[in-house]
């Protein structure tokens, strides 16, 4: 038996956001199958350039905290790489050995003890909630806390309630922003794929952190196409996160989401690999073949046919009422760039024909329009 000339994710388009790592994301979707489109939506400040945080790690030096709190290993070890790169980086660790030490999960603990500062306690869940939760629970009325975080932008904070919850337990929070994010510029590729989205011409969209989310929303603001982008993912565009903390701007906003177990890029890879052909495919039984309609092709028993925008456009017409008669009015609403000539739609349906390879799986209906001639059909 031949091996089939598709893999999991062939005929289907997924955008990657990612600012960091987005070739490799790019890679594992592409090796699967996938058309990709990459455009990063944020883009980050260098760590020599952040004045902002060399001023606050300073001012820890000066006046240590009493916890620190690690969220992410990478951030930390940026954090004292960038004291390093100041001349900085002894007194810092030397402040934060003073402290009480917290880390949100392996990796931050990870980097904590390369510094040589061992965690007083860590989450086995990973959850921020867990870390408030313990520190409240023992006490933190009248504390300085240094909270490392990870990925906000000028305009967005991925962790608000985290701060104010701690803020409300009677702590002095300070914020330690390393790699801050700015968004990506104005009228470029990212903008090109955030109308994209809006247009609901990718499958699936990845993201990989909540600030890059958090761009994608205000940069469709200032596009004025929040409400399509919004409608797009609520529909047939689906948000595939690599955590719960990532999906939470779109969460807030009721806009469905999913993610892997584990918060690793491999596994966003493998989800989405897992995931999306459920989501966004459509198998049926037309004229004795099985028929699997994808993103940008379709599978006749098991064999890939590349359509036309014109044609994929036809064939998901005809299917969204298998076995009904589609009228020719409606068969050229759903045409990409329709006219008032129905005479395209009987282009359209020639060429679909021809590429399906037997022209039985679209029946001609006279006077009323075409049909998909079902035997069985059924959601894959």
């Amino acid at each position: 038996m031949s091996e089939p000339d598709w893999s999991p994710l062939t005929g289907f388009r997924v955008a990657v956001t990612s600012a960091r790592r987005a070739d490799e994301l790019g890679a594992l979707l592409k090796r699967r199958g996938a058309s990709v489109t990459s455009a990063a939506a944020i883009e980050m400040v260098p760590l020599p350039d952040d004045d902002e945080l060399r001023q606050r790690t300073h001012a820890l030096i000066e006046t240590p905290p009493d916890i620190v709190i690690a969220t992410t290993g990478i951030g930390f070890r940026g954090w004292v790489a960038a004291a390093d790169g100041w001349g900085m980086a002894n007194e810092l660790i030397r402040a934060l050995g003073k402290a009480r030490v917290v880390s949100r999960g392996p990796k931050a603990t990870g980097a904590l003890r390369a510094a040589g500062l061992p965690e007083e306690w860590s989450p086995e869940s990973e959850s921020s909630r867990e870390v408030v939760h313990y520190l409240v629970e023992g006490g933190i009325a009248g504390t300085r806390i240094a909270v490392q975080l990870h990925g906000a932008t000028d305009e967005w904070d991925p962790f608000p309630e985290f701060l104010d919850e701690l803020r409300s337990a009677g702590a002095e929070v300070v914020p330690i922003r390393v790699y801050r994010w700015h968004p990506a510029p104005r009228n470029g590729e990212f903008d090109q794929l955030v109308a994209a989205i809006a247009e609901e011409k990718f499958d699936a969209v990845s993201f990989t952190s909540a600030p890059a989310v958090a761009s994608v929303l205000m940069r469709a603001g200032e596009m004025g196409i929040e409400g399509e982008v919004l409608s797009a993912f609520r529909n047939s565009v689906h948000a595939m996160c690599v955590g719960p903390v990532t999906a939470r701007p779109l969460v807030r906003l009721g806009v469905p989401t999913s993610a892997p177990e584990r918060m690793r890029l491999g596994a966003l890879a493998r989800h989405i690999t897992d995931e999306l052909p459920l989501l966004q495919s459509r198998t049926i039984r037309v004229a004795g073949h099985l028929l699997e309609i994808r993103g940008t092709c379709v599978l006749v028993d098991g064999v890939v046919k590349e359509l036309s925008p014109a044609a994929m456009a036809t064939i998901r017409a005809l299917a969204h009422h298998p076995g009904a008669v589609v009228s020719r009015t409606d068969l050229l609403r759903a045409l990409p760039g329709s006219g008032t000539d129905t005479h395209a739609v009987e282009t359209a349906v020639l060429r679909l024909r021809t590429a399906l390879g037997d022209k039985k799986m679209v029946a001609t209906v006279v006077k009323r329009g075409y049909r998909l001639p079902v035997d069985e059909a059924y959601a894959s």
